[in-house]
């Protein structure tokens, strides 16, 4: 029976992992390294203990009413997208409000996680932590693992011939930079073409004398602000159109996929991407377009090796005296506090099952929260993973035998072993592995039953935003708050924008309302197929990233 519960990081997922082990009446132990939560989120100038942090400037790419907890939704007069200073607020607001911070002990690193000698009867753990020198022992039911995928800088060298032989310039990983005032008047060489290497290029263009951003794979631009000046993923992300995912022909769902992208501008005309590529990747820059338009970043491809001053690219083309290269490869996950017989159960999370247990396990009292990348908020991603876990830990839930849950794995997991920076082996989509583990843990809303009793929420659900209140409404750790979270999650959104009121006479709801009613056969026919079908739902978004 698990009861003392072992917590490694205090960022995100560690917090969620806490709360959830409250809920389900375990007494959790979190370890944190750092004197303080938040984790990646955490921003400081100082790279003294090697901790990654977020950049000065980084602001969220998913938005507050997709991103927050499940129970406790962002402030209202937050705005949309957050700066890290705001995130991390929210996250002390989230600690305060459920007691939190009293389970975590801070300045204390785990050394060491092994199985004790008697771990096939008892699936106990023994955890060696250090706090200011002094090492102690503990013994765990159950341990969850909160570190992330952000662990360990990829700095693939080998792949660069020259930069650390011929190259006289300097060179950095994107984990190292902070903000942009150390390369003023420089000429920079971008290398990786993800969120980050996006951002860093835009924002290193405002000081540097050139910036040249060098692209291996297709890339699609996607703008935070979508339709109607509306977070993009709140137009996007909704249970509609992952309903249509699923129903239309995959040559279809392809083009309109593309002629959405392009909407914006003609990506081949950028040579970012075309329409013909069958691999590619899919990051939310707003200014990037421009600064391409502008010259004030210019696109190159692959760089082929490295001189004492130049870069040598694919194509032939050199770009000379290039004084600061700086990539943005990504990171890759360890654990080097595991034992070595556990860490070789999984080489990367599609080994796990559900991309949280290592299925050969003899009990299943270690999970790897947080290791996955979804086409939305990981987030929300990591507390639905906590809410399970803690569940089977408990006893309300169950795990099925190894042998289905290493055929589950086997059957997902792809047979091409890819970089090990890049992010395609964790991303899937957003709601389709959301609803997975909701299923698994008796919470996910049924859409035709609510069609019956609340059609209102129900067509809320089905054509709005999935925000992650919908796994409150149903199931153990149901809110009473949840219905209320949705049907006002536009206004939370709308309320920070009013700052200055404009009169707009103009009235859509009655629009609304007759589309709602018309889209009802459509609803309840896309609840039945999926409530029968659990596994739809590719998303269009789900384009591998960096």
């Amino acid at each position: 029976m698990v009861r003392h519960v072992a917590i490694i990081g205090a960022g995100v997922g560690g917090l969620a992992s806490i709360k959830c082990c409250l809920d389900e009446g375990l007494e959790p132990t979190c370890f944190e390294q750092s004197q303080d939560i938040g984790g990646l989120w955490r921003y400081t100038d100082s790279m003294d203990d090697g901790r990654v942090s977020v950049y000065r400037s980084v602001i969220t790419n998913t938005s507050k009413e997709m991103s927050c907890f499940s129970d406790f939704p962002c402030p209202e007069d937050f705005p949309s997208f957050l700066p890290h200073s705001l995130l991390l607020d929210y996250f002390r607001m989230y600690a305060r409000h459920f007691d939190l911070l009293r389970h975590i002990r801070f300045k204390t690193t785990a050394l060491s996680v092994r199985k004790r000698p008697d771990f096939a009867t008892s699936g106990q753990w023994e955890v060696v932590t250090e706090t200011d020198g002094i090492r102690d022992s503990h013994i765990f039911d159950a341990v969850m693992v909160c570190t992330g995928h952000y662990q360990e800088p990829y700095l693939p060298l080998a792949s660069f011939p020259g930069i650390d032989t011929r190259f006289k310039g300097q060179y950095l990983h994107s984990q190292e930079y902070k903000d942009m005032e150390a390369f003023r008047g420089k000429r920079i060489l971008v290398v990786g073409i993800g969120n980050t290497g996006g951002d860093l290029s835009v924002e290193l263009s405002h000081v540097a004398a050139k910036v040249f951003l060098s692209a291996r794979s297709s890339t699609w631009v996607f703008s935070r602000v979508s339709d109607h000046g509306f977070p993009f993923d709140m137009v996007n992300t909704t249970r509609f159109n992952h309903f249509l995912d699923w129903f239309l022909p995959s040559a279809l769902t392809k083009r309109m996929r593309f002629q959405k992208f392009n909407s914006w501008f003609n990506h081949a005309n950028y040579g970012l991407a075309s329409t013909k590529s069958s691999n590619f990747k899919v990051i939310i820059n707003e200014e990037l377009p421009f600064c391409l338009l502008s010259g004030t970043v210019v696109l190159k491809p692959n760089v082929k090796e490295f001189t004492e001053s130049s870069a040598v690219f694919e194509d032939g083309t050199t770009e000379e005296n290039i004084d600061v290269v700086l990539f943005a490869t990504g990171y890759i996950f360890t654990f080097p506090f595991l034992e070595e017989s556990v860490r070789s159960l999984f080489d990367d999370n599609r080994s796990l099952y559900k991309r949280i247990f290592p299925p050969q396990l003899e009990k299943p009292t270690l999970a790897i929260i947080g290791l996955v990348q979804l086409t939305g908020s990981v987030m929300v991603g990591a507390e639905m993973q906590a809410r399970w876990v803690t569940g089977i830990f408990a006893g309300w839930n169950k795990l099925p035998p190894a042998s289905r849950m290493m055929a589950d794995v086997s059957k997902k997991k792809p047979l091409v072993k890819r970089n090990p920076s890049e992010r395609e082996n964790l991303k899937i989509s957003f709601i389709s592995y959301t609803d997975e583990i909701a299923s698994c843990a008796g919470v996910k809303p049924s859409v035709p039953r609510l069609l019956l009793t609340d059609p209102r929420l129900a067509l809320a659900i089905f054509f709005g935003p999935c925000t992650p209140y919908q796994y409150r409404l149903v199931g153990r750790g149901k809110w009473s708050g949840a219905r209320d979270a949705i049907l006002t999650q536009w206004q939370r959104t709308l309320k920070p924008l009013r700052t200055r009121v404009v009169d707009d006479s103009s009235d859509g709801s009655s629009g609304w309302r007759w589309m709602c009613l018309l889209a009802l056969p459509v609803a309840l026919t896309a609840g039945f197929l999926l409530s029968k079908h659990p596994w739809l739902g590719w998303s269009p978004w789900a384009g591998p990233q960096l």
